[in-house]
């Protein structure tokens, strides 16, 4: 698949999951787990659409799709949370190549730094705020256990977070993804969702080097 296709795929979520979810119904609920478990379980996995795809998710459950709404909700939590479990014992095994600044294959180092910058901004707190943030998403847990951040501290802030972002993407997908502006320009609310999930972190790296210059 090239990238052209890829994007149209990310842009036409909706319709795809729809397919799959009409044709393929138990499959469905296979592919919306495993999706959301490797976008934030593998660090080689963070442009997988997890915001548009809960958002997708909960539109086609409001519409009457055959989703067992209470069945998808806690599977995608448990996605979510093993995700980032996962992906924090990575990070743990890996430590000391992070902290050697080590070449690992298939994960650009700045997207690390990145992670590791948000994460000294707000200490434990990034865990759950970086749920609504793609990329620092799927980092974060990573370098929170190359870092060695308690187990125990890790797990409280993943829980809250995972819970969180699935209720929200979702429920906001389900209540307002059927309006007929939304319904007919998907890929403008994509891009909309994505936008506004990456302010924080834009305005937290302004915020950064503005402290850095004075």
């Amino acid at each position: 698949m090239d990238f052209n296709n890829i994007v149209n795929l990310f842009l036409h979520l909706d319709k795809y999951l729809s397919v799959l979810v009409n044709q393929y119904n138990v499959w469905a609920y296979v592919f919306l787990f495993i999706t959301i478990f490797i976008e934030t379980g593998l660090v080689v996995t963070p442009f997988l659409p997890g915001d548009s795809l809960l958002f997708a998710a909960g539109a086609i459950a409001a519409a009457g799709g055959p989703i067992n709404v209470p069945l998808i909700i806690v599977l995608l939590y448990i996605a979510a949370v093993t995700g980032d479990t996962l992906n924090y014992h990575i990070g743990h095994l890996l430590r000391q190549k992070v902290q050697d600044r080590e070449k690992i294959p298939l994960v650009k180092t700045e997207n690390i730094d990145k992670a590791q910058e948000f994460l000294t901004i707000h200490g434990g707190k990034t865990i759950t705020i970086a749920r609504f943030i793609p990329i620092i998403r799927t980092f974060a847990p990573f370098v929170a256990g190359a870092g060695r951040m308690p187990y125990r501290k890790f797990l409280i802030y993943n829980v809250i977070g995972g819970i969180t972002w699935v209720s929200l993407l979702f429920g906001i997908g389900y209540f307002f993804g059927n309006i007929s502006y939304v319904k007919s320009h998907f890929s403008l609310v994509v891009i909309a969702i994505i936008g506004i999930s990456i302010t924080p972190a834009i305005v937290a790296f302004i915020k950064n080097k503005l402290k850095r210059k004075a």
